[in-house]
């Protein structure tokens, strides 16, 4: 079956010129024009990725991403402006999967969204609850009653904050979460120290849970945005 794309956009010469691409490549493309639109098609339509630019009438991207997020987990790119780096991380923030900054080439645009598409697929995978509230992926083992962390049946050693670290992003999977959002996550908004923490506790988890830190196989780094669990 053909993978469907929603492009929101409201420049049509960017929307006609992806949908020509996409369609070449065997899928189903629609598109839509304002906030508003995009919203209305994604509550009533299944899409497997939806590309959506931030500057938007009437919703902005950051809006239309937020409210999406609130009934669906479909993978949503952001088209963000060239060298704005904090329209990438708000729209993270905001639940996006990744980003493509404009202007951009369209050889870009569809390896980004072969590689969105591969990751969904992984959702098939990825960690999934027993009937005793087990998180299960692979070889790791979560058991969140007793905060318990098991590799290859071997119980591993965790502080507190390493496993509510380990938690969240395993019950998030693919989620890229920003230094700071972990931070107010698992610290809490009054928490005096910095990002640093978060980098010094993700790395003893590596240290623990991976069988080589250096490559991890858990626990990864969105290189400039934060950490997430494939």
């Amino acid at each position: 079956m053909a993978k469907k794309v929603l492009i929101v956009d409201d420049e049509k010469l960017i929307v006609k010129g992806i949908r020509f691409s996409l369609e070449q490549d065997g899928m189903d493309v629609d598109a839509a024009y304002d906030g508003e639109e995009a919203l209305e098609k994604i509550r009533n339509n299944t899409y497997d990725i939806v590309l959506l630019d931030v500057m938007l009438p009437k919703l902005t991207g950051f809006e239309v991403c937020q409210q999406v997020r609130e009934f669906s987990d479909v993978p949503v790119v952001m088209l963000t402006a060239k060298g704005d780096d904090m329209d990438k991380i708000l729209g993270l923030e905001y639940g996006a999967d990744d980003y493509i900054t404009k202007p951009f080439n369209i050889l870009e645009v569809k390896a980004r969204i072969k590689a969105i598409m591969r990751r969904s697929e992984k959702k098939e995978k990825a960690p999934v609850s027993t009937k005793t509230g087990v998180i299960q992926d692979g070889d790791l083992e979560l058991h969140p009653e007793g905060r318990r962390v098991y590799v290859l049946g071997k119980e591993i050693d965790l502080t507190a904050k390493e496993f509510e670290v380990l938690e969240l992003l395993v019950t998030n999977p693919n989620k890229v979460y920003s230094r700071e959002s972990l931070l107010q996550a698992v610290w809490g908004k009054d928490y005096p120290g910095d990002a640093r923490t978060v980098d010094v506790h993700v790395r003893r988890l590596r240290e623990k849970i991976e069988d080589n830190p250096s490559e991890p196989k858990y626990v990864h780094t969105k290189w400039g945005v934060g950490y997430y669990y494939k």
